[in-house]
């Protein structure tokens, strides 16, 4: 089951983030996924909205995964985030053209070889330090 699991979530971040594909969303995560800190919302609607934001503002956004490990219903991931800063982002910074690299770490619960929940951790400092934002926003 953890490899199933641990495939399940790589085909989040290949297809649906990384590949854009957001057909997809319905077959990987449940009608009632919880996104964790996400000032979007849960659910599918929560996600794309989510997901539409974030691709006005880093276009080209990849996300590499570095570990990825699976006990039970759960997968945790580390990964790094390469993007380029082409469109407002947190509602206040203007875009700067600018490449970011950030890391990250994303717990998934799995149930019914469905994504249920994710809790993103992303290094938020890091990345407004690159962006040239010396507050939050």
């Amino acid at each position: 089951m953890s490899e199933q699991n641990k495939n399940l979530v790589k085909r989040f971040y290949n297809e649906l983030v990384n590949g854009g594909n957001i057909e997809l969303i319905e077959e990987l995560l449940s009608p009632n996924y919880q996104e964790h800190l996400n000032p979007r919302g849960s659910g599918w609607d929560g996600f794309k909205q989510f997901a539409a934001t974030l691709k006005t503002a880093f276009p080209d956004l990849q996300v590499t995964v570095e570990d990825l490990i699976a006990e039970g219903d759960r997968v945790v991931a580390r990964v790094i985030v390469n993007a380029t800063h082409a469109g407002n982002f947190m509602g206040s910074i203007a875009p700067t053209g600018r490449h970011v690299s950030f890391t990250g770490v994303d717990i998934f619960r799995i149930e019914d070889c469905m994504i249920i929940a994710r809790w993103n951790h992303r290094d938020l400092l890091g990345l407004l330090r690159q962006l040239g934002a010396s507050t939050l926003p």
